[in-house]
């Protein structure tokens, strides 16, 4: 139950109209999102230059205070609507930041989400917003398998982006997530369009391990284990053979 909406006895109204909450320090809370997605065979994510500071001219990831009567969930809608364009994207909450250094300002709590989007759609939100200071980062996953450790960030030409704050870690424990899920849970599919060729599939799963797959043994893991629907169309936009088209078998299983 709300505990906003729930009876409260009358003991509990007495020791709530004295209580006197500015005797303890508050700890602000935040929201930062990690919109990942896979192009040209890497893992990218969506940065902002930050035009304040600290940090002044680094870039951030998508983030906003969280607001007093305000849940975490709708604060991470709320980001992804206000500084990026997007809804009714696969969103999953990730892990708490709390250490106390790690933003100069204030103690600073950070609730981190991660974003699942099909690269078309995360770069068509790029472009409608115009801003020269939202751009797409290339991950640089400097360790193999899920061992873990900070994440950096690389332009289109391969020059490094300064990160803010602790974003790197924030970026390390997001790659270490979905590579942990992605052999039992179907987060993949939520890279790629409605209806995909199963060396599309592949190389998305490519992309978030950081390796190479066997296609023969991946096409059959894939097939026996029920998850793709063949939709009996072949791809139109290929010189060579056409390769058949599938779709998931049922997305709310993610």
């Amino acid at each position: 139950m709300n505990e906003k909406t729930r009876d409260w006895t009358d003991d509990e109204l007495a020791f709530l109209a004295g209580y006197d909450a500015s005797r303890y320090p508050r700890p602000s809370v935040a929201v930062d999102v990690v919109l990942l997605s896979v192009r040209d065979g890497d893992l990218w994510t969506l940065l902002g230059r930050r035009h304040e500071q600290p940090g002044k001219g680094r870039w951030a990831l998508p983030g906003g205070f969280v607001g007093f009567d305000e849940p975490l969930d709708a604060t991470a809608s709320r980001v992804l609507v206000t500084k990026v364009g997007l809804s009714d994207v696969f969103t999953e909450q990730l892990y708490t930041f709390g250490s106390a250094g790690r933003d100069p300002r204030t103690r600073v709590i950070s609730v981190a989400y991660y974003a699942l989007v099909e690269p078309a759609l995360l770069e068509r939100a790029v472009e409608v917003r115009h801003e020269a200071d939202l751009r797409l980062g290339r991950l640089a996953v400097p360790w193999p398998g899920e061992t873990g450790g900070p994440v950096g960030a690389v332009d289109e030409r391969g020059a490094p982006l300064q990160l803010a704050f602790d974003h790197a870690e924030i970026l390390g424990v997001a790659v270490k997530r979905i590579r942990g899920k992605l052999d039992y849970a179907t987060i993949g599919f939520e890279l790629l369009p409605t209806a995909f060729s199963l060396r599309d599939l592949r190389l998305v799963h490519e992309a978030i391990l950081g390796r190479a797959l066997n296609k023969d043994s991946f096409r059959r893991r894939i097939l026996d284990r029920g998850l793709v629907v063949a939709t009996g169309e072949r791809a139109t936009d290929v010189g060579h053979r056409p390769p058949e088209l599938y779709r998931f078998a049922d997305r709310s299983a993610t």
